[in-house]
């Protein structure tokens, strides 16, 4: 949409707004669908109407965080947890599945966990612009922080070390798929009314600390005073009101969706599913990195992205399924 468009939106149709409404029915329409085999672990949702998206100054704007449009969901059932280690591993073995990141032979692990005797051993550079990030060989699911790290004794955090492909790939191994960013914000929500957080408006309410993010100056220091400076068990904090846990904080969380900064601002308004076709991918949920002053982005309304072969230490995923209408 050019920029006279914008100008005419708000108070008449163009045919340019209508054919990215039509574009975005039909990708709302043709959105991967499952029903899963069992539903253990899984939560039913019921949908309907919520306000998504924010208008917050604390908002991203360049994000596409804005502007809040009511939302029409169908009924859907969303994993209680992130999927752990041990559910992964079950999945491993089942499959023999081989992740990204081990096919590329690195991932990204966050400076401060990788051992200092081990760097110059380990690291091979860092990500431009975010030094914090170092390129670390053979890390992976299975070695979080490096070589010889190991996941013995973490059976129950998340999965780390995923990207979009291999996320997709244990969806369809499970008979579920990846949450559209809609589903997962209704689902995050907890049915409370554009706050803040899945809990309110108040981070951290009577002094309690309800999720796993950083306290400090970021990227030197973690003070850690939620009790982690990494990632922590999935049921370490209480859940939502829907019964929800781990679903702000500790890692990123794909989605479904194309990842667009104003796809859905002339979208469909039911059952939304981003665009056809994108660069990189919706994540939700912030992790144990980010901070008020570098990524306040464990708001609920806030986004991200990362291309879908892209796999880091705080990256994870739950699944979604449909339910099945009799």
């Amino acid at each position: 949409m050019n920029e006279a468009d914008r100008v005419r939106a708000c108070c008449a149709p163009t045919r340019t707004r209508a054919a990215m409404l039509a574009e975005s029915r039909q990708v709302a329409a043709s959105r991967p669908r499952s029903i899963a085999p069992s539903t253990a672990g899984m939560v039913r949702l019921e949908g309907g109407t919520f306000l998504m998206g924010t208008d917050s100054p604390e908002a991203f704007p360049a994000d596409g965080e804005g502007p809040v449009r009511e939302i029409l969901l169908d009924p859907f059932y969303l994993d209680i947890t992130p999927v752990t280690n041990l559910q992964f591993t079950q999945f491993v073995a089942a499959t023999g599945y081989v992740t990204d990141a081990e096919r590329l032979g690195w991932s990204y692990v966050f400076q401060g966990h990788i051992p200092p005797e081990r760097y110059r051993e380990w690291v091979d550079g860092t990500a431009p612009g975010v030094p914090w990030w170092c390129r670390v060989w053979r890390a992976c699911w299975q070695w979080p922080e490096g070589p010889e790290s190991g996941v013995v004794g973490r059976d129950d955090f998340p999965v780390v070390h995923v990207s979009w492909n291999d996320a997709s790939a244990y969806c369809r191994w499970a008979g579920k798929r990846l949450p559209t960013e809609a589903e997962w914000e209704y689902a995050a929500r907890g049915g409370l009314v554009q706050k803040t957080y899945p809990w309110g408006d108040e981070l951290t309410p009577n002094g309690q600390h309800l999720c796993n993010i950083w306290q400090g100056e970021f990227p030197v220091l973690d003070r850690a005073e939620d009790g982690y400076s990494a990632v922590c068990p999935v049921r370490a904090f209480p859940p939502n009101d829907f019964g929800l846990y781990s679903i702000t904080g500790n890692a990123w969380q794909w989605c479904q969706d194309w990842f667009d900064r104003s796809f859905h601002v002339t979208g469909t308004r039911q059952n939304p599913a981003g665009p056809a076709t994108g660069v990189a991918r919706v994540l939700k949920g912030g992790s144990y990195l980010c901070h008020r002053s570098y990524c306040n982005r464990y708001r609920v309304a806030a986004r991200t992205s990362n291309t879908p072969d892209s796999s880091t230490t705080h990256m994870t995923f739950r699944c979604a399924s449909d339910v099945e209408i009799r």
